[in-house]
This record gives structure tokens, sequence and C-alpha cells, in this order.
């Protein structure tokens, strides 16, 4: 089963040095000890922030540098390209890859599962959109299509018999989102903590519907993934990069070690990290779960056909 903690606790903290507990010196035998890691700036991959500042990558023997992406489907586009060696994403554009058979694609860790009003759709108290019904032919804010953002936007619709298809999809980066809701540019826009509490700060956005509830009740949101020929070809590298993830998900049960990171990742003050709700942070990949996302896709028909999972993972570090 996937490793999941879900953080509801409060709290303010520094974060913490690190602890030579459960370090493994897997420096020796790497195929490969630097590689490129493209992220966004979400709480999801806080873990991956953690992993290194705390010096969990070097006790494995590699050095990781982060590549930013404006959305999912960026990041993905940089890992198909050759730019990084592994790419976190929500899942979606993972598999929508995939499914027109250009790449190869192999899932390293797991991320996260949507939370209680961690994804949220937001809009202006004063606007035309007041619940999901008020949705359909609307202009709602994504980070892009084909992402975890507009499915589980077209999921809540359908759950409440909304149609989505005449939505008008505006590509905007999260930090973004908020701002053209406020402007007017966009009817609603679908956030991501820290964003959904930053907004409703500094915008006065009110958040109009979770969308992690009915179908996508704790939905794998996001994950890491490379291609098969990397996977193949330096697997010791690829099972450091797990360990490293691994312990610093579990240390990210502690919610002090997060709020420090959302400051400075996801540039939010103090206030507005303490007052987030976070996604439950994931690492070990199970298959089954899994299979909720492109199950999903295939039935809004953004791909062609049923996508094993199980396939797809390469083999998992033991959470003991």
């Amino acid at each position: 089963m996937a490793s999941g903690v879900a953080l509801t606790a409060s709290g303010c903290g520094l974060l913490g040095g690190s602890d030579d507990s459960g370090s493994t010196n897997g420096a020796s035998g790497l195929e490969k000890t630097k590689i490129k890691v493209s992220i966004m700036p979400t709480i999801d991959v806080a873990p991956f922030h953690l992993a290194v500042q705390n010096g969990y990558f070097k006790d494995e023997g590699l050095e990781v540098e982060s590549v930013d992406a404006a959305s999912g489907d960026a990041s993905v586009t940089k890992l198909l390209s050759g730019e990084v060696d592994i790419a976190y994403a929500s899942y979606t554009p993972f598999f929508i890859a995939k499914s027109k058979g250009n790449a190869d694609i192999k899932f390293v860790s797991d991320a996260s599962s949507a939370g209680p009003k961690s994804t949220e759709i937001v809009a202006m108290p004063n606007g035309s959109v007041k619940s999901v019904r008020d949705l359909a032919g609307k202009k709602i804010a994504i980070t892009a299509q084909n992402t975890i953002c507009d499915t589980l936007t077209k999921s809540v619709m359908r759950d409440n018999g909304v149609d989505f298809s005449s939505v008008k999809w505006v590509s905007l980066p999260f930090p973004s989102i908020g701002a053209a809701v406020k402007r007017g540019d966009v009817d609603a826009g679908f956030l991501t903590e820290p964003f959904i509490t930053g907004s409703a700060k500094t915008n006065g956005t009110v958040p109009i519907i979770d969308t992690a509830t009915g179908a996508t009740q704790d939905f794998p949101t996001a994950g890491y993934g490379s291609l098969g020929k990397f996977t193949t070809s330096s697997p010791k590298t690829v099972a450091a990069f797990q360990r490293a993830m691994l312990r610093a998900t579990k240390e990210s049960a502690d919610r002090s070690k997060i709020e420090p990171l959302m400051v400075q990742f996801s540039k939010v003050d103090e206030a507005t990290a303490s007052l987030t709700a976070l996604l439950t942070f994931q690492s070990t990949l199970d298959a089954r779960r899994l299979q909720r996302v492109p199950d999903l896709l295939q039935q809004f028909g953004s791909i062609p056909a049923k996508i094993d999972v199980a396939q797809m993972i390469v083999a998992q570090p033991s959470a003991s």
C-alpha cells in the first residue's frame, strides 16, 4: 500500500537539521551522481526541498539540480526533451504522453493526494460563479489543459450534472490565477495550496467548491516520473532518489518542517503558510490507487484506451 501521511496539525517552526538516522551510504556504484529534476512552486514538492536542504540526496551520493517548470505539462515536456532526468508533475500529463505512444513513461516516486480543501475552484464573492452549477460556459483559469487542474474540475462538474464541454480554459501559472480572477479576466480559477489561502488574503477570492470530493476524494494528484531508458540504465541512481524522498516524506509529517518551505519556495508569508490546508504527502507508489487517474482520463476521452499503471511503476523502496 502507499505510504501516505495526512498533515492536519497546525504550528510553525524552523526547518530541522539533518538527522543521520535512516541514511544510506549509496555513494558507491551509482550510475549517475548528478541529476536534474523539474519541479513547480506547489506544496507537493515540499519533501523534495526538505531532502535537498537536509542533505538526504547527498547522503545517497546524489547531487540534485532543480529546474523550474510553469505547469505539469511543461515539466513533462522538459523530461521528454532530455532537459531533466526526473520530472515532478500532476499525473495527467504523464498519462497523456504515455497514451500518445511517444514516451516510455515510468513512475519513480509518488508525491501527493488531494486532501480536503487543498484543491479548490475559487471566484470573487460578488462574481457570477457562486457554485459548481455556475461554471458551465465560463472562463476558468488553470495551469494548462490535460493537467490535474482541468481533470479535477471536469470530474466535480460531471458529479454535479454540469456540462464542462463549453468551458473556456485559460492557461496561467498558479501565482497569477488569483489576480486574474480578481481583475475579471476569468470567471473562476483552479488553485492548490498555498495559493488558495494566499489569493484569499491578497485578492479576496473565495473557495467555491472543493474538487477533492465525490469521485476524486483522496485522488492521486502528482508524482515523479522518468523515462524507461533512464530507469533501466540507472537503477541504483533511481533507488537512491527514492530512498531520499521516502525519508523526507516521513519527516514531512511534522508540519513545522513544511511551513518554512512554503514561505521560501511558494512565496507566501508565514501567516498564510500557517493557515494553509495541506494535501496528503505520499512517497511509495501503489498501482491500484494510481489506476484511478488514467481510468478517469479515459472516461473523459483525454486518452483513447486503458493504460495499465502497474507496467509503469519501477521497483519501490521498502517503507520500513
